[in-house]
Parts: structure tokens; sequence; C-alpha cells
């Protein structure tokens, strides 16, 4: 399976999206990314706008946090400071400093990242599923979600529905999706944003573009020479979604 699927290897049990005020546990997403992400133009820009950090999620009883990029998981210990306020003690002299402010959890500012804003999310995902998966499913029934029809390209005329587990329906020679928020994918795409299609056991790469209600999807064109990582670039337009 591809790297793009196997982004967060280790998982918890979910515990519940619920908290008491004085209480952090739970799963927190950056909604303001994805409301960003869904307003249009490049997906990865809008979540560094208002990221990095995408999602966390947090256990007070057993003191442990982590905290997701779509690419990395970061791991550390809790420590409580006062009411509504905790430390993030990550391996390496590393802290993130956290607050409790009515139904948001803020990332307070630091000398690496700004503030960054976390509300709990609507749906739960299943149980083990991998951190990061709240906010993932969040941004693909946002960003992706609704019934689109393709205007242009093979099966021209059918609907294609893009689930939020990552299932994908309609697009022929395709099950399965992912879209590259971070890390390698990233990097190998250059400027333009990529989602990896899958039929079965095999699967590509591919470069596209969101507009509004409209949805371009090109083959990727590997410049790299063989022995250096791909650099993707924008190849002959497959498809044209337009969703409904």
């Amino acid at each position: 399976m591809h790297p793009v699927f196997v982004v967060l290897l280790s998982a918890w049990l979910l515990g519940g999206c619920t908290s008491s005020p004085s209480d952090p546990s739970g799963i927190w997403i950056n909604q303001a990314a994805i409301d960003a992400a869904t307003e249009g133009g490049n997906l990865r820009e809008a979540l560094l706008a208002y990221g990095p950090n995408l999602e966390w999620q947090i256990d007070s009883q057993r003191r442990l946090a982590s905290v997701s990029n779509g690419f990395e998981l970061g791991e550390g210990q809790l420590q409580g400071t006062d009411a509504g306020h905790f430390r993030v003690d990550f391996y390496g002299d590393y802290q993130e400093y956290l607050d409790l402010e009515a139904a948001e959890l803020v990332q307070v500012a630091s000398a690496n990242w700004p503030e960054q804003r976390f509300v709990q999310p609507t749906e739960a995902v299943a149980a083990g599923a991998p951190p990061g998966s709240s906010f993932e499913q969040a941004l693909y029934r946002a960003y992706l979600g609704g019934t689109w029809t393709i205007l242009q390209g093979v099966g021209e005329g059918g609907l294609v529905r893009f689930k939020p587990d990552g299932q994908l329906q309609g697009l022929p020679g395709a099950e399965r999706y992912a879209l590259c928020l971070a890390g390698d994918c990233a990097a190998m795409g250059g400027e333009s944003d990529s989602l990896w299609l899958q039929l079965g056991e095999q699967g590509n790469v591919w470069l596209f573009e969101r507009d509004g209600e409209q949805l371009r999807i090109f083959a990727a064109r590997n410049t790299a020479q063989v022995d250096e990582m791909p650099n993707y670039r924008k190849g002959p337009q497959r498809w044209l979604l337009e969703r409904d």
C-alpha cells in the first residue's frame, strides 16, 4: 500500500470526544484549516495557513497527548499547570502549551508556531482509527463530500462519490483515494496538490485542482531522474468533475 495511506501507524482506542471545561481529554481538530480549504485554492496552502498541526488527541487520565500534522505524529506527556492550562512535554526537551477556552482547545503561539485553535469533531471515527483520522475524515467530508458528475474523461456522465473514510465510488479505475496533506508527497508534488488513487493493491499519484464546485484531475508526470526523489508536474487532464 502507498505511504499516503500509512502515514500514521500507531492508534488509540477512542474514548469519546467529550470533555468537561477543565479536562482536555478527547479528540480536537483544526476546523479553521478545513474551512479555509473548502473556500478553494491550493489545499496545502490553506492547511498551512491555519496549521501546521491538524489534530490533537489527549488522554488526561494517562497524561498522554499526541499531535498530528497529517504526516508525522508527535507523542508527549501532559502536565497540568493550573485550571484550563496545560503543558505537553515531548522528547528532546521540547514543549507545547495548551489552553481550554470555552469549547476550544488553543495551542499557544510559540517561537515555532502561531496560535492554533481546535474544536471537537461532530462525528466520531471507528474505534482504533489512527491518530489524525478525525481531521482527515472531517476534511474529506467538507472538501469532497456530495455527488460529483464526470463532465469530461473516462466515464463521462457518471456520478462520483468520495467517502470520508477514503472509499471512492464511480471513478473508473479507482476504489480508494487519499489527499496529500503534508510530508514527502507534498514535496514530490511541488506547488500542485496531489492525491493517490488506488484499485486493489495498485495505485498512482495524480495532481488536482479544485475551483469552487469543479475538480480537475491531471496525470502526474515525473520529471526526476531515476535515482532522484520523484518530482511530479501536471500532465494531461484526465477528468473534470462538477459537484451537484
